[in-house]
């Protein structure tokens, strides 16, 4: 009996809760440390960064509409599909990071559990960062949080997995939606994912996944009228740059890129860069000595 030939998988695009190849058809070579061929991944194009805008942007208002809590289930159930998924998981990062077995397996249990601390925080970071003001006068002043929109997500290059999850999850707790640019190197971790966010409750269009090359990717997006924010994480210091005088246009938050160990356990910087403070004012009646009317 002949050897059984193995079934090669083929990656493709996350774009709308669908997953379509590029659409110029382009495709580039995977290779693991050692520069053995791993996959071939799908070369996103500047049309496939504005559909994924699309996308995003249109699921923008239901997720940004449920409530925090809703949103930390939905980040549970992604860590509770992942750990089903350990083995594949871990087997695509020791490939793309050089790592042992042992420690990819360490690295894939540190994202699960960056999922699940991200999830503990969706329906707290509200009481953090908002609350009532002191003000003088007949009125309340009270501040809460709110998401920024569209998020367009530089991946760390070399943390494909654990850093991947680190950028991408802040932003997707709060409330806004994702644009992804998988790391250039080591984007087969990334893709993967994608298929988990598929299999959760994850709405389509909520994450959004690229894969390619980053520069290529990430000009038209930095451009983009309709993208609110931009984490640079993936970018090196003359592609940040460039993106950050393309953001100025339409006033985008950006987040520089800056020296991270992703293992720490994170505080909420990631999740306050891509927040916006509403404030109301609301009238209390006079104020007098003897205490207060309403």
């Amino acid at each position: 009996m002949s050897d059984r030939l193995t079934v090669l998988k083929t990656y493709k695009l996350y774009v709308g809760g669908k997953f379509p190849r590029s659409e110029s058809g382009r495709v580039y070579d995977v290779t693991d440390s050692k520069g053995k061929w791993l996959a071939n991944a799908p070369l996103s194009s500047r049309k496939d960064a504005r559909d994924a805008v699309v996308a995003a942007r249109k699921a923008f208002g239901g997720w940004s509409g449920a409530t925090a809590y809703n949103r930390g289930q939905v980040l549970y159930r992604v860590a509770e599909m992942l750990e089903g998924r350990r083995d594949q998981f871990t087997r695509e990062v020791a490939d793309a990071e050089g790592l042992s077995k042992s420690k990819a397996a360490a690295v894939v249990e540190a994202t699960i559990d960056r999922w699940v601390w991200y999830a503990g925080w969706t329906d707290k970071i509200a009481q953090v960062v908002g609350g009532g003001n002191p003000v003088a006068g007949p009125f309340f002043n009270l501040s809460s949080p709110e998401p920024t929109g569209v998020v367009a997500v530089l991946a760390p290059q070399e943390s494909s997995f654990l850093g991947l999850v680190s950028v991408l999850a802040p932003v997707i707790a709060t409330g806004n939606t994702a644009v992804v640019v998988a790391s250039e190197k080591s984007p087969l971790p990334a893709l993967s994912l994608a298929e988990v966010l598929a299999t959760s409750d994850v709405p389509g269009g909520v994450v959004n996944v690229l894969s390619g090359r980053t520069a290529e990717i990430a000009a038209p997006l930095a451009a983009h009228q309709d993208v609110n924010a931009i984490d640079l994480a993936g970018a090196d210091e003359t592609l940040a740059k460039e993106l950050e005088i393309a953001a100025a246009d339409n006033l985008k938050r950006v987040l520089r890129p800056q020296p991270v160990d992703y293992a720490e356990t994170p505080g909420i910087d990631r999740m306050t860069a891509f927040l916006e403070t509403k404030t109301v004012w609301h009238p209390t009646g006079s104020l007098g000595a003897s205490g207060s009317s309403y």
